[in-house]
Order: structure tokens, then C-alpha cells, then sequence
């Protein structure tokens, strides 16, 4: 692989993991908005979660082509959104 390519392998390796760390303090805000009083901002937080979701899975197919193409080993996924139902017994 020449200089070039391996400055381009860097750069959307950088780039891809820079997406990453956004895409999961996105998240880790919308779910500090869900704690809201206020039902539009609970909403608004809500939504941004499932989008969140939707971007988070499109980063995992970038990071798979990325390993694929380069061999760089994606980030270890520590933030991934689960969905938990809670029911109350009272």
C-alpha cells in the first residue's frame, strides 16, 4: 500500500471513529432527555434515540467494510442502545 493510500486508510479510519464517539454521546444525551418532566422533550428524546439507532447501525456496516479493506479492527462497542421494557408490580 503507498503513502497515499495509507493516509486515506488513516483519514476514514479517524473519520469513522470521530462519527462513532458523536454517535454515542448523541445518545447518552437523548436518554439524559428522556429524564425530562417535560412530555415534548421526553419525545423529542425518544426520537432522537431511535435515529441514533439507525445511524449506529450504519456506522457498524462502515466499520465492517473498513476492517474488510484495511484490516483495522472496529472499536470495541461499549454504547450500544438496548431497548429494556420495565413493568411496575405496584
Amino acid at each position: 500500500m503507498g503513502s497515499k493510500e495509507q493516509q486515506l486508510t488513516e483519514l476514514l479510519t479517524l473519520t469513522s471513529r470521530s462519527i462513532t464517539h458523536l454517535t454515542a454521546s448523541m445518545t447518552s444525551l437523548s436518554f439524559d432527555l428522556l429524564r425530562s418532566h417535560d412530555p415534548d422533550v421526553r419525545s423529542a428524546g425518544s426520537k432522537m434515540i431511535a435515529r441514533m439507532e439507525a445511524v449506529s447501525k450504519e456506522l457498524d456496516r462502515q466499520w465492517r467494510l473498513i476492517s474488510e479493506l484495511t484490516g483495522v479492527q472496529p472499536p470495541e462497542r461499549i454504547d450500544a442502545v438496548e431497548e429494556v421494557q420495565l413493568e411496575s408490580v405496584i
